[in-house]
């Protein structure tokens, strides 16, 4: 029988063809890929001819082409469109692909040659990109273990397979608790919220098949019915919920999954010769070690929690006003912030959700990436894997650049959050390759769609990564688009948010899904002065898990992990209304792979670059100069991992920033 996905795909850009995808296709297709990857490594590892660049490196960059086109699809449709048969095979070969890299890594044949090449470097004659491929492909086997030997590297490679196991499972039990739990409301309980809400919760009862609205476990629904509930005992239902997930007992239970995971990457770190895990996954970072990361994140921590607390208590004093007695609780803290930001600012989000459809913010972003990049975006009327995703041909002065996929409404079997993610890398090496760039977002789905401010913002900023791999111009696939230091690559995601905040971008695009017309100036202009409103909250929530997560992997992993954020929330002083943005059971950036593990703090290192770099414009021509933006392109968006990150930033901005950008953009630089 014929299999899609290992067929030459004749389909417009060659994108996957997904109306003939099949579950049953994505086994054999798996298979077949990793035993064609197998038999290139090995034919690489085995060659007579000594080692050159193009014999080893080259080849080594081209081995998995089949498995990097399957896996793109595979990998893609199981966050974004899970299904029982999906979420089995995502279990299935989560040890199988650890063990594919394994066998790469420790296949010493294969290491004796990268080697010799790192070690005749200076003769090689390299240009500057290969020069950078070569330190990496050498690094990064060097840190898989190839240097290992005997029991040692057999140990890593038993730690490495069953790490990706635990991931797999720690993802698919949350989306199993977040898909299982919903509140069902009665038309009563729906009193006191705005429209939107009421239509969102009706729409997610629709899909629960409850016969009424309901509450689910999705953030897009979830905050704003916190924010907006008078009925403060449905909150707390609400709210215990969510922070239940993954630690509910049974079968779905992710606490014992994050005790044996610290333990195993420290056995890692140690069978590689770290002192613990951090120091292993930091040292290829621009933080480089634990202590810096600490110091970013302290000298943030006490401006926020000093003004999370000063906030805290003008809560408190309105939530007795309201005849509530006892302290001001997590379940209290949105309701009553969004009351006082009415009564501060005149800022009501039922007010302002009608100026912020999401089609008006798609073009928005598409806007400002043609005047910023010259980029064009074209609807493309092609078959797609679910009915919700749709695409864009993205052109430049008529040239092909990439196809951008935006998948944007909340269901599920959507895992929670929102990501962006290439089914297809840029590449040149063996031909021109132009990348398939994916936004996949969870907002709630209505008709038409309206979008919070924060739900703008987090469009603006995965469309930020899609910029980072649309625009990458490099040979090695290796090094393409998003492909660089952690807590660098979300500069360009964050950095991207700032022009939502342009005043022109919001007067052009900000209109009334059913007038037409522009936001009104006065609410523009409360908008905008509101930015750092509840700053204090949203910080004191990100660094507590940040430091958290350093904690975890900062010296000897704790056995329980629970007693360890328990214990770091404690010496922070963590206000008692605000809690974790991610407690450890959902903490899915750390535990459902190693992307962000020891790494969660990058959002804000990152920070520290995106307010310093759309300062440059500030103090240039404006949001939209052209040789700045030229700058942009050049030395970060198109660069990928070329050059080290800081190399790079610098080329951009001249000098590496401080924190005092950061701070003033929270608005906590004046802060007691």
């Amino acid at each position: 029988m014929s299999n899609a996905l290992l067929e030459t795909w004749d389909t417009p850009f060659e994108l996957p063809p997904f109306a003939r995808i099949t579950d049953d296709d994505f086994g054999p297709a798996l298979e077949a890929a990793l035993d064609e990857g197998r038999a290139r490594v090995q034919a690489i590892a085995e060659q007579v001819e000594a080692p050159t660049f193009a014999n080893t490196i080259d080849a080594l960059e081209l081995a998995d082409a089949l498995l990097d086109r399957v896996a793109g699809v595979f990998f893609n449709l199981a966050g974004a469109d899970a299904t029982p048969a999906r979420e089995a095979l995502q279990r299935e070969y989560a040890p199988k692909f650890a063990a594919y890299s394994s066998e790469i890594t420790n296949n010493e044949q294969l290491f004796a040659r990268i080697d010799a090449l790192w070690s005749r470097r200076e003769e090689l004659s390299l240009s500057e990109e290969q020069s950078r491929v070569l330190m990496l492909t050498h690094r990064s086997f060097v840190r898989a273990g190839a240097a290992l030997k005997g029991a040692e590297g057999d140990r890593l490679t038993e730690v490495k397979s069953r790490l990706a196991v635990l991931g797999t499972e720690f993802m698919q039990n949350l989306l199993a608790d977040e898909r299982s739990w919903f509140m069902e409301l009665q038309e009563a309980d729906l009193e006191g919220l705005p429209d939107f809400v009421i239509d969102a919760a009706r729409a997610a009862g629709e899909e629960k098949g409850a016969g009424g609205p309901v509450v689910t476990l999705s953030r897009s629904l979830i905050v704003p019915f916190l924010q907006f509930s008078p009925r403060r005992d449905l909150r707390e239902k609400a709210y215990r919920a969510w922070g239940a997930r993954g630690a509910n007992g049974g079968d779905t239970d992710n606490l014992g999954i994050a005790a044996e995971t610290l333990a195993l990457r420290e056995e890692r770190a140690k069978l590689l010769g770290y002192k613990d895990f951090a120091a292993f996954k930091l040292e290829t970072e621009m933080a480089g070690t634990a202590d810096n990361v600490r110091d970013l994140l302290m000298a943030v921590w006490q401006p926020a929690k000093a003004q999370a607390e000063a906030d805290a208590e003008k809560l408190a004093a309105m939530m007795a006003d309201d005849g509530v007695n006892g302290p001001l609780e997590p379940w209290d803290w949105r309701y009553y912030s969004e009351k006082r930001r009415k009564a501060e600012h005149d800022l009501d989000e039922a007010e302002l959700k009608p100026y912020l459809s999401l089609d008006a913010m798609i073009t928005a972003a598409f806007d400002c990436a043609n005047r910023l990049f010259g980029l064009s975006f074209a609807p493309l009327d092609i078959p797609l894997y679910h009915p919700d995703a749709r695409a864009w041909e993205v052109t430049r002065d008529g040239r092909h650049v990439a196809v951008f996929i935006g998948d944007y409404f909340a269901r599920g079997s959507k895992r929670s959050g929102a990501w962006c993610s290439a089914m297809r890398s840029q590449k040149k090496l063996g031909g021109d390759t132009r990348p398939i760039v994916v936004n996949v977002c969870n907002f709630a789905k209505g008709d038409p769609s309206l979008l919070s401010y924060d739900d703008a913002r987090t469009l603006f900023h995965e469309f930020g990564h899609a910029l980072h791999q649309m625009l990458s111009d490099v040979t090695y696939g290796s090094i393409s688009g998003t492909s660089v230091a952690r807590d660098f690559v979300e500069l360009p995601s964050q950095l991207y948010e700032h022009w939502l905040e342009v005043p022109e971008v919001l007067e052009k695009f900000a209109v009334h899904v059913d007038t037409g017309k522009p936001m009104p100036k006065a609410l523009l202009e409360r908008l905008l002065s509101a930015q750092t409103y509840d700053m204090g909250f949203s910080t004191v929530e990100y660094v507590a898990s940040a430091l958290v997560d350093l904690d975890f992997h900062d010296g000897d992993a704790p056995a329980n992990p629970m007693e360890s954020q328990e214990k770091t929330l404690k010496n922070l002083g963590m206000p008692h209304a605000i809690e974790m943005r991610h407690r450890t059971p959902q903490f899915a950036h750390v535990f459902a792979g190693d992307g962000y593990s020891s790494g969660y703090y990058s959002y804000m290192w990152s920070e520290v670059m995106d307010a310093d770099a759309f300062a440059a414009f500030e103090e240039a021509g404006g949001p939209f100069d052209p040789v700045l933006a030229k700058s942009l392109e050049k030395n970060i968006l198109s660069a990928g991992g070329s050059q080290e990150a800081d190399t790079l930033y610098t080329a951009f901005r001249g000098r590496m920033p401080g924190v005092e950008a950061l701070l003033k953009g929270r608005g906590l630089d004046k802060v007691g």
